[in-house]
């Protein structure tokens, strides 16, 4: 009974944590969505910028150089570059999706600083939806399915040495 009482209170957290991913997921593409437009704006100023002296991107880049601080500005310039085409091709698989598309996407929801962000801004939401319904009743037959095979194999010895004890009595 106890066993039953433990797997149902580890499903049900486990519901409650998974029906909490459509809203995050929506929350976090928001926040990639004000990523991409913000280092859009960078990378249009550096474009702009070498344009304007007749440079490419990459003849710009190549053109800082000689100093510590020039090295260090160009090699964040071509971080920002590579973390923009990152996020923009994030965005591009995230915008417009359901929140089981987000799901299957959910490898394109990595970046430390937007989740750090959105965690820390994130306000639980009660899953009203047919989707945060579906996520809670997921998460419940994982997390309960889970608990309960760790249970058993913990439990497995004991049985084991019962069995043993009752056929010696």
């Amino acid at each position: 009974m106890m066993l039953r009482a433990l797997t149902l209170s580890a499903g049900l957290i486990g519901a409650a944590a998974s029906s909490q991913f459509p809203e995050y997921s929506q929350q976090y593409t928001q926040r990639l969505g004000g990523a991409v437009d913000a280092l859009a704006k960078v990378v249009a100023d550096f474009d702009g910028s070498a344009a304007a002296v007749g440079l490419s991107r990459e003849a710009a880049l190549d053109q800082m150089t000689g100093t510590a601080f020039l090295d260090r500005r160009r090699r964040d310039m071509q971080a920002t570059f590579a973390r923009h085409d990152r996020l923009r091709a994030d965005l591009a698989a995230l915008q417009g999706t359901g929140p089981f598309m987000r799901a299957y996407h959910a490898a394109r929801m990595t970046d430390p600083q937007i989740a750090q962000a959105t965690i820390e801004a994130y306000q639980p939401a009660l899953p009203l939806t047919f989707a945060g319904l579906s996520f809670a009743g997921a998460g419940f037959v994982v997390a309960a399915g889970l608990f309960g095979l760790i249970l058993r194999l913990l439990a497995w010895p004991l049985r084991r040495r019962r069995k043993v004890a009752a056929k010696a009595a």
